[in-house]
């Protein structure tokens, strides 16, 4: 079932990470494609001609778009290892439930603290905050979203803790602080060589995002 697979990536994407972790969990050999988003090459275009975005997986020449949908093809695919996915429905359409609300919230409110400043950006680290502690709240005391092994929420969420230090910095305020049990269950995923070795270092997003600020014309 491997065949050829080709991934269309940006390395601070958040997005594209969830693919990476999502394959490396699996164990798939694929070509990593570097992507320069000023200049999309005709092969992202050709296999993303609906929103022109990464990432893009490509397996045997078709390819899947959006991240999510990535992770749960990628999942039903190569369905005889690590599954992402729970068997029970019930708990199934819970952690697609987790994993679009971090599509929702996450993603807006941490660029919309980098992104503005003043009153607008407490607003919004108030809202990334409270965003955080309810998804604290759905980790409860388990290891993992997923339980005790890796799952779909975990694969869609700790992405973004490349980003935290960014946030931090832009915002000037700590997430461990207010997240403790999160930045715990953080740095229990970052030991498992499929996410650590998926996610880039926390200064170098830093350092992309003072660069997207000084194009952006935010001081």
């Amino acid at each position: 079932m491997e065949g050829a697979v080709v991934l269309l990536d940006f390395w601070p994407s958040m997005f594209g990470m969830r693919t990476r972790i999502a394959l490396a969990e699996k164990g798939i050999k694929y070509e990593y494609r570097e992507e320069d988003l000023r200049n999309k090459s005709d092969l992202l275009l050709q296999m993303n001609p609906v929103h022109k975005k990464i990432p893009v997986l490509i397996h045997n020449g078709k390819p899947v778009c959006e991240s999510l949908i990535q992770v749960q093809y990628i999942d039903e695919v190569w369905n005889d290892r690590a599954p992402l996915l729970p068997s029970d429905p019930y708990k199934r359409a819970i952690a697609r439930f987790w994993a679009d609300f971090v599509d929702k919230k996450i993603y807006d409110l941490g660029s919309k603290v980098w992104k503005t400043k003043g009153e607008e950006q407490e607003t919004a680290k108030k809202e990334f905050i409270e965003s955080l502690k309810l998804l604290e709240g759905e980790l409860g005391d388990k290891a993992y979203f997923g339980g005790e092994n890796l799952g779909f929420v975990d694969v869609a969420l700790i992405p973004f803790y490349s980003w935290f230090y960014a946030y931090e910095k832009c915002g000037n305020f700590s997430i461990e602080a207010e997240c403790p049990k999160l930045i715990a269950w953080a740095k229990r995923c970052m030991q498992k060589e499929s996410v650590a070795k998926s996610l880039p270092d926390k200064e170098k997003v830093y350092e992309f995002v003072l660069h997207l600020k000084k194009v952006y014309g935010i001081e």
